[in-house]
């Protein structure tokens, strides 16, 4: 067992970060799932790799031994709602990432409240204003069991309740602007401005 103080990094790096179509795809699921760095993602990765080598490994034991320990794999993978109840371990092998983005707490939250983006979700958790059954948790990548799906509330001191319908009460009004209008507009400064006629002074009459 390693030294408790350095423990063991739970996350890998892509092998190559610089890639510029992978990187465009990793700012994409960030700002899709509301996720803080780079880390978050790449520990999803790391999880997620884990798991399609506990489903190749199986695949290679032999059938009598890998029916006791597949049951064991697939039930904990039901219990946190990433595969159906009858499921098989070609299902693992399919998995991707954003199915494990999707089970974290904050995602499911920013789904079930209605949230405008999935930051401000995460600041709703963060910060303490969600709970499972009679706790609070402000873990934003905590992954919620099937169980707990239906237990997710607010706390009963949080104000965000009131925030959110005073949101959808108010809807935003867009600015209209007709085609008259800007029609006006472009003859405006497309033509050039009109000048005054020049008044003739009437000469005094010599008596």
């Amino acid at each position: 067992m390693g030294d408790p103080k350095y423990p063991r990094r739970v996350w890998r790096k892509p092998k190559r970060p610089l890639n510029y179509d992978l990187k465009m795809e990793e700012l994409k699921t960030l700002g899709t799932y509301g996720l803080r760095t780079k880390r978050e993602l790449w520990k999803a990765h790391t999880q997620l790799s884990n798991v399609r080598h506990q489903a190749r490994s199986l695949l290679a034991l032999q059938q009598d031994v890998r029916e006791e320990k597949e049951p064991i794999l697939m039930k904990s993978l039901a219990r946190v709602g990433l595969v159906s109840g009858d499921a098989t371990l070609d299902d693992v092998l399919n998995l991707q990432v954003t199915d494990l983005l999707t089970r974290r707490l904050q995602t499911l939250v920013f789904k079930k409240f209605g949230f405008k983006t999935p930051y401000q979700a995460r600041q709703a958790v963060v910060h303490g204003h969600i709970m499972i059954g009679d706790r609070i948790v402000n873990i934003p990548s905590y992954t919620v069991t099937t169980s707990e799906e239906d237990s997710i509330k607010f706390t009963p001191e949080s104000k965000f309740p009131e925030m959110l319908e005073k949101s959808k009460e108010t809807p935003v009004e867009a600015p209209v602007e007709s085609e008259e209008v800007s029609e006006q507009e472009a003859a405006a400064t497309e033509a050039p401005p009109a000048q005054a006629p020049e008044s003739k002074a009437e000469k005094p009459s010599a008596e």
